[in-house]
């Protein structure tokens, strides 16, 4: 198959330029020091130099999988439980912790965690995680209220016992909504992530905080610019994603 001009669509694609684009740009970041030594010559250096941008990169990656992958397992039990008989009391109780989580500022969750975990990554996971929980259950729920009853009764016909159900028919339609709240989670969880350098943790934010203490406006902008690329391909990534988890006939999960 063929993209944009004729040109193959796997180089057409705009997931492969922005990717290309980020992976050059943190790589690269140091050959760009005679441009920004130009627009800023007041500025030494004019590029961050106290961590390797991939260095950054890798440990704020690290957080945000590690965050975004316990509150996709947490928020997604959740919400199996409380669709099920058995958890339903427990709905509107859930679904309020979740939005308490999201409404209670990550600053905040940073300040009270750090006398109990310390500085460094972990008070800045625990935020993500919190941060993260509302739209991976809210997704999820809607998700498995959406399974047909017409379905799950043909299942319950041939004999499926409640977990081949769930595993074989509520799960699989459901996929589409539960991954479109998960790719909304991490997609803010990269953006929050940044503000984990403010207790210790590496992240890309960390050129950023330091640019702003220092007045050294190319390092916000180093630090800006991939946080934006990095949170722009991976949603791209997970929309990829998601029109191949889509079943023909189903509306797209946003």
């Amino acid at each position: 198959m063929t993209g944009t001009r004729g040109w193959p669509q796997s180089i057409a694609s705009p997931v492969l330029w922005v990717g290309v684009l980020f992976f050059a740009l943190m790589l690269g970041m140091p050959q760009t020091a005679p441009l920004f030594a130009k627009a800023f010559p007041q500025v030494v250096p004019p590029v961050f130099d106290r961590d390797s941008f991939f260095a950054l990169w890798l440990s704020h990656a690290g957080m945000v999988l590690a965050a975004s992958a316990a509150a996709s397992i947490v928020g997604i039990s959740l919400a199996i439980f409380v669709t099920r008989p058995v958890g339903h009391d427990f709905r509107a109780l859930v679904g309020t912790l979740a939005t308490i989580g999201q409404t209670f500022p990550p600053a905040a969750v940073l300040a009270l965690a750090v006398p109990a975990l310390g500085f460094g990554p972990r008070p800045t996971i625990v935020a993500l995680f919190l941060y993260g929980l509302l739209p991976i259950i809210e997704n999820a729920i809607a998700g498995l209220d959406g399974v047909p009853a017409a379905v799950r009764e043909a299942a319950q016909g041939m004999g499926l016992s409640p977990w081949q159900v769930l595993r074989d028919v509520d799960l699989p339609l459901a996929a589409p909504l539960m991954l479109a709240g998960v790719r909304v989670s991490v997609t803010i969880a990269i953006g929050t992530a940044t503000i984990g350098s403010t207790v210790g943790a590496l992240t890309l934010g960390t050129p950023i905080f330091d640019g702003l203490a220092a007045s050294k406006v190319p390092f916000v902008l180093q630090g800006a610019v991939l946080v934006a690329l990095f949170a722009i391909l991976t949603d791209m990534l997970f929309a990829r994603l998601e029109r191949r988890l889509q079943r023909p006939g189903m509306a797209p999960a946003g």
